[in-house]
């Protein structure tokens, strides 16, 4: 399964940086959870302005210290730097971090014409602010994007975050939050090399017919279980047709085998969980919060307060930084899962031991229930086969 292309999102982002404003080019901030298709829409954005004119930067991977984060920065990119380094002396934090910002400001595409920057989670920045005389990094940076005349396209995962910073800032900054792949660009994805097998030797129509039904009812089906987040989709799509072999695509099957222990998702939940936990303040009260909500949901202040045993005034704290890093939402005073993905994980992994096959089975029928009410009977039968075979643990992943 390739990545999924977002025409629709690419064509607003671009049409966002050809806009201008008073002071100039418009800057665009894409906001989404994890495995919500941010850094994809990074490279393709790359490929489609074209690599001499616009640089790719995985922020998150190289704001370890500002010198070295320069390095990186000038080391990579296509455009030759436009201002002199600082001869031989190495520079110093804040030194070096002012050359890194006149780079991304002075640095020029092919025929001179304004650089292109793609920044993926550009929040990692605040790593800086324990260096002397750095700390307002993001404030800086902020800054620094508005004066410029280059264009910039900044991504983060914490979306809370992003927009407290972006509160007062110029402008240019346009704010644009990834919405969740529609069964449409779910169904775009999908492999279509098994068609030719079905339909080899029965002639056209009825059976073409019938082969294209099955690719819509697995794509509508794998993005309701997704919840419309691309991660999530590409694996279930992945490992459900991998399964055509054996009797047909099944979402539910694919989806027992990738939370089962070690599976794909288990892994990328886990790391989505651990990431967002570690951000925050907290740690050990914060999980248990997640316990009580994957137990039950929505709740109030109140009501996670006494299943705590701890003081309203303490919970409200401990819910507030979950919001923080959007681990949680809070709707009408009450409050869930951000993800309904990592709820299931909670339930299922949270706890003394790993998820036996009967505990898989019986908290994926819970979840599909969820995400499908109105379930049609062959996939509520599907659920029961699993639950009644216990035979994904021995699934095969391609």
């Amino acid at each position: 399964m390739m990545i999924p292309e977002r025409p629709t999102l690419e064509r607003r982002v671009l049409a966002a940086l050809d806009k201008a404003s008073g002071s100039g080019p418009r800057i665009t901030v894409v906001l989404g959870g994890c495995g919500t298709g941010r850094t994809s829409l990074l490279l393709r954005l790359r490929d489609l302005i074209g690599r001499n004119q616009a640089q790719y930067v995985d922020v998150e991977r190289v704001a370890t210290t500002p010198e070295r984060f320069l390095h990186a920065l000038r080391d990579s990119s296509p455009f030759p730097p436009q201002v002199p380094g600082g001869g031989s002396r190495e520079p110093g934090a804040r030194e070096a971090f002012d050359a890194a910002l006149a780079f991304l400001d002075t640095a020029r595409g092919q025929g001179a014409m304004p650089a292109t920057f793609l920044l993926d989670e550009f929040l990692e920045l605040r790593t800086f602010e324990s260096f002397p005389g750095l700390r307002t990094v993001l404030r800086d940076l902020i800054g620094a994007l508005a004066a410029s005349g280059n264009r910039f396209v900044l991504t983060s995962r914490y979306v809370a975050r992003a927009l407290r910073l972006l509160r007062d800032a110029p402008p240019q900054f346009e704010i644009i939050h990834v919405t969740p792949l529609s069964a449409g660009e779910v169904r775009a994805t999908l492999p279509g090399g098994h068609d030719e097998d079905h339909v080899r030797g029965g002639g056209h129509g009825g059976a073409e017919d019938e082969v294209e039904h099955q690719r819509d009812e697995l794509a509508r089906l794998v993005q309701a279980l997704a919840d419309g987040r691309p991660s999530y989709a590409r694996a279930i799509a992945e490992t459900a047709t991998s399964m055509e072999a054996r009797g047909g695509a099944d979402p539910v099957s694919a989806l027992a085998a990738l939370l089962a222990p070690g599976g794909q998702l288990a892994q990328s939940c886990r790391f989505c969980y651990e990431l967002r936990l570690h951000r925050a303040r907290g740690y050990g009260a914060l999980k248990a919060i997640l316990e009580v909500l994957a137990q039950e949901e929505p709740l109030t202040l109140t009501e996670i307060a006494q299943r705590l045993y701890r003081t309203p005034g303490s919970t409200k704290d401990y819910l507030s930084w979950l919001e923080d890093v959007d681990l949680i939402v809070s709707r009408q005073k009450r409050y869930s899962f951000a993800d309904p993905m990592l709820r299931l994980w909670v339930r299922l992994h949270c706890r003394p031991v790993p998820p036996g096959d009967e505990d898989i089975a019986r908290e994926l029928h819970a979840y599909v229930q969820t995400r499908l009410p109105h379930a049609e009977p062959a996939l509520a039968l599907a659920v029961t086969e699993a639950e009644r075979e216990k035979s994904w643990g021995i699934i095969e992943i391609d």
